[in-house]
């Protein structure tokens, strides 16, 4: 049965590497910055069948005006099971992170799973401009 746990104490920082280490948005990131993002994260979401851990996210937000959600993944073995949108949802009725005025996310392909928790393509994406690292 799938339960949906947050906090550190039970991520499996092993497998979240290995899962994110290959991941098109964090390639080649290494163990030691995939743990420090989560220890400064103000929500991490882990999913388990059991013991093992199946899908990992956080968020990333000042608890007041802006929550970003970040580092979404689902191992291959236990996708198409609703598992992201469970941890999503999660994270959005989650009590420390309600009247936000913003939630975004970046994504290539699951759109349609974010659409079905209220996500919108940004009105106004010109306004927005980052600084690559």
């Amino acid at each position: 049965m799938l339960q949906i746990h947050e906090g550190l104490d039970r991520i499996d920082f092993e497998t979240v590497h290995g899962w994110l280490v290959n991941a098109y948005w964090s390639e080649g990131i290494d163990r030691a910055t995939v743990e420090r993002a989560a220890r400064n994260s103000s929500l991490v979401i882990g999913a388990y069948d059991g013991d093992t851990q199946v899908g990992y996210m956080r968020v990333v937000s000042d608890r007041a005006r802006f929550a970003w959600i970040a580092d979404v993944y689902v191992a291959e073995t236990h996708r198409k099971r609703g598992i992201a949108k469970q941890m999503l949802r999660y994270a959005l009725s989650h009590p420390e992170h309600q009247g936000l005025r913003r939630w975004v996310l970046a994504t290539r392909d699951a759109h349609p799973i974010y659409a079905e928790c209220g996500f919108v393509p940004l009105p106004e994406p010109g306004r927005w401009m980052m600084r690559p690292g």
